[in-house]
């Protein structure tokens, strides 16, 4: 423990040297005690502490959190960027009228303040610019279900970050050959064809995480109804500078 310390010490040391936003304890941040029951009980599957490393999100960042749900992952980048950051949680109206009990309860929290809800389709970001960071968690294959025009709409997310920042995008494996083809059927999307997609829009494949892998899963069931841990893959993508 001592040693965590004087390393969160020395990183917040070498950062401010250099002019740099330090990297928040995410740990901390998932431990925060005004954080809901429900939400703990969603940790148990996605990993938060290791998702949020993997981000690397950090105080100050302005961040798109595209097919935001019911605000569980527009809640920890909140968190995460604090009072001098913002962060825009967009969904489809469709999506705004289905969930809107859920966000509209947890947008009344404080850890909310930064959070902007933005209702807009998949594919039309705002008209935003100059974005540090856009995480996109488990939504990509639904926009495959809705037939969006995915090119269009990767092409406006590139469009929509500053040179150098990131899109995250974590979704249900597929198996190989499946493809597009199982998105409303299993809630899935095949890894190397969203990567291909992202890709083409300009992005660059800057890391993956292996975090929310289960080599268990047969991946031939539904992502909500699986009888094991459900094999998810994690991609960090930049756009070049």
């Amino acid at each position: 423990m001592r040693n965590h310390f004087i390393l969160l010490a020395l990183t917040a040391m070498l950062a401010a040297c250099a002019g740099i936003a330090p990297l928040p304890d995410y740990q901390a941040i998932i431990s925060a005690p005004d954080r809901s029951e429900a939400d703990r009980q969603t940790d148990v599957r996605r990993n938060p502490v290791r998702l949020l490393e993997f981000t690397a999100v950090k105080p100050g960042m302005r961040v798109l959190d595209l097919g935001a749900g019911g605000g569980y992952s527009s809640e920890l980048m909140a968190r995460a960027v604090g009072p001098t950051g913002v962060v825009y949680a967009q969904d489809t109206q469709a999506a705004v009228i289905r969930l809107k009990d859920r966000f509209d309860n947890r947008a009344k929290t404080p850890a909310m303040k930064n959070v902007v809800r933005v209702v807009r389709e998949f594919d039309d970001p705002a008209g935003m610019s100059g974005l540090d960071m856009i995480s996109f968690f488990f939504a990509y294959h639904d926009t495959a279900g809705a037939g969006v025009d995915r090119a269009k709409m990767n092409q406006k997310l590139f469009a929509a970050l500053k040179p150098g920042g990131l899109l995250v995008i974590a979704d249900h494996s597929a198996r190989p050959g499946d493809g597009v083809n199982v998105t409303k059927t299993l809630h899935r999307i095949e890894e190397s064809v969203l990567r291909r997609e992202v890709e083409a829009a300009g992005f660059r494949l800057v890391a993956e995480g292996s975090f929310l892998r289960h080599p268990e899963d047969t991946r031939n069931e539904h992502s909500s109804r699986s009888k094991t841990a459900v094999d998810e893959f994690v991609l960090k993508f930049e756009k070049p500078i």
